[in-house]
C-alpha cells in the first residue's frame, strides 16, 4: 500500500497557497526565535557570560532537531493537517513560556522555552513536503517554491513584530514580540484548518516498508542532495546567529540589527518567486551549486569590513544563496524516495538537518567571542568548495552514463 495518488492540479495549488499563507504569518517564529535570541540571550547573562548569548537560538534549533522524527511520525498517523495544527500549538505554548521567561528574567527558563518554540518549527518545516507530495512531478518543484516564498512576508512581519512589539509589556521590551507570537500562531492554525492533502496511507500489517533508511542515505546521489541542503542551512544559520551580536560588538544599534536580519529573511524568501523557474531551465544540480557559491561571496563581503553596509549586503546575499541551495537540495531529496518511505525518510532528512544546524548555531557564539567575526566567516569556504566539488563530480557521472546509454 502506497499514499494516495497526488491531487488534481488545482487542488495542489490551493494546498501550496495555503501552506504559503501559513509560512507567511507562523513563520515569523523564525526570525524572531533568531534575530531577537540571542539579544535576549545578552540581557539576561552576565557580561562573563557572553560565550552564552547564543544558547537559547541553539535550544530553539535543538528542539526542531529533536521533534523532527516524532513530528513526521505524528503525521503519519494523524494526517498533515492535524499535525501541523498540533505543531502551531506547542509554538504558541513555547511562545508564551519565552515572554514569561523574559518577564521573570530567568536565562535557562527561556532556553528551554526556545525549545518548545523549536519543536512547533519541527512540523512547520514539513509544509514543503506537504505540498510537493501533494503535486504532480512537473509541479513538485515549483509547489516547494511557492511554500517557501510566503517567507517573504515573515522577512517582513516577523522583524517588525520584533520592533514594534516592546511596548506590549512596560519596562520588558523583548517580552513582546513572544507574545505577539502566540497570536500569529493561533492565526496560523485558523488557517491550516482548512488544508486538504492527500491522506497517510492506513497503517496495515501488509502496508510496503520500503527500501532500509541506511541503503538510501548511502546513494551517493541521495548523500549529495542531503549534504547540500545541510550546508546551505547551516552555513546559513551559523553566519546568520552571530550576526545580530557582531553587529552590537562594532557599535551598531538592535534596530540595525534587526533590520538586517529582516532583509536576510526577505532574501532568504523572495526569489523563491522564480527558484522553481530556474530549476527547471538549468537543473537541480546547478541552481544548488549556485546557492552554495552565493553563501561564500556573502562570507566575502562579511571579510571585507564591519561597516553597516557590509552587514547588510553580505546577510541579503547569504539569503539569497539559502535559498537556491536549500530549495535545489529539497527537490533534489524529494524525488529520490518511493511514496510509501516518505514520512521515514523526510523525518532521517529532518533530524539529520537540524541536528547539524544546532550545532552550526551552538558553536556560533563560543566561535564569536574566541575567534572573532571573521573566523566565523572563513569556515564557510571549506564546506562550500567540497559541497560543490561532489555536486560537479556526481553531475559528470551521470553526464558519463547518460552519453553511455545513448551510443549504439
Amino acid at each position: 500500500m502506497t499514499d494516495a495518488a497526488p491531487l488534481p492540479l488545482p487542488t495542489a495549488r490551493r494546498a501550496a497557497l495555503l501552506l504559503a499563507l501559513a509560512t507567511a504569518i507562523g513563520g515569523s517564529v523564525g526570525p524572531i526565535a533568531i534575530g531577537t535570541g540571542g539579544i535576549v540571550g545578552m540581557s539576561l547573562l552576565a557580561p562573563d557570560q557572553m560565550a552564552l548569548a547564543t544558547v537559547p537560538v541553539s535550544t530553539y534549533v535543538v528542539g526542531s532537531a529533536a521533534a523532527s522524527i516524532p513530528a513526521a511520525l505524528s503525521m503519519r498517523r494523524l494526517g498533515r493537517r492535524t499535525g501541523f495544527m498540533l505543531g502551531a500549538s506547542i509554538g504558541a505554548l513555547g511562545a508564551a513560556l519565552a515572554a514569561t521567561a523574559i518577564i521573570l528574567h530567568v536565562f535557562w527558563f527561556f532556553a528551554l522555552a526556545m525549545v518548545l518554540l523549536g519543536a512547533g518549527n519541527a512540523f512547520g518545516q514539513q509544509y514543503r513536503f506537504a505540498a510537493a507530495d501533494a503535486a504532480e512531478p512537473s509541479f513538485k518543484a515549483r509547489a516547494i517554491a511557492w511554500v517557501m516564498a510566503g517567507g517573504v512576508v515573515t522577512g517582513v512581519l516577523g522583524p517588525q513584530v520584533a520592533i514594534n512589539a516592546r511596548p506590549l509589556v512596560p519596562g520588558v521590551p523583548l517580552a513582546g514580540p513572544f507574545l505577539t507570537l502566540v497570536v500569529l500562531l493561533i492565526v496560523t492554525i485558523a488557517i491550516l484548518s482548512r488544508l486538504v492533502v492527500p491522506p497517510p496511507p492506513p497503517i496495515t500489517a501488509g502496508t510496503a516498508p520500503g527500501r532500509p533508511l541506511t541503503s538510501l542515505l548511502f546513494r551517493p546521489k541521495f548523500l549529495i542532495a542531503l549534504l547540500s541542503a545541510v550546508a546551505s542551512y547551516a552555513l546559513m544559520s551559523l553566519v546568520m546567529t552571530a550576526t545580530p551580536l557582531a553587529m552590537i560588538e562594532h557599535h551598531h544599534s538592535q534596530a540595525d540589527a534587526q533590520i538586517a536580519i529582516q532583509w536576510h529573511v526577505i532574501a532568504m524568501f523572495a526569489p523563491s518567486f522564480f527558484t522553481g523557474n530556474l530549476i527547471g531551465r538549468f537543473g537541480k544540480s546547478t541552481v544548488a551549486a549556485t546557492g552554495l557559491l552565493l553563501i561564500a561571496a556573502a562570507a566575502t563581503i562579511a571579510l571585507s569590513g564591519t561597516d553597516l553596509w557590509q552587514f547588510w549586503s553580505a546577510l541579503i546575499l547569504l539569503g539569497i544563496g539559502w535559498n537556491f541551495g536549500f530549495i535545489a537540495s529539497t527537490a533534489m531529496v524529494a524525488e529520490l524516495y518511493r511514496p510509501e518511505e516518505a514520512f521515514r525518510v523526510q523525518a532521517m532528512n529532518e533530524f539529520i538537518l537540524f541536528s547539524v544546524v544546532a550545532a552550526a548555531s551552538f558553536s556560533s557564539g563560543g566561535l564569536l567571542v574566541t575567534g572573532g567575526w571573521n573566523v566565523v566567516n572563513l569556515l564557510v569556504y571549506p564546506i562550500v568548495l567540497s559541497c560543490v566539488a561532489l555536486i560537479v563530480v556526481q553531475a559528470l557521472v551521470e553526464r558519463r552514463g547518460t552519453n553511455r546509454t545513448a551510443l549504439p
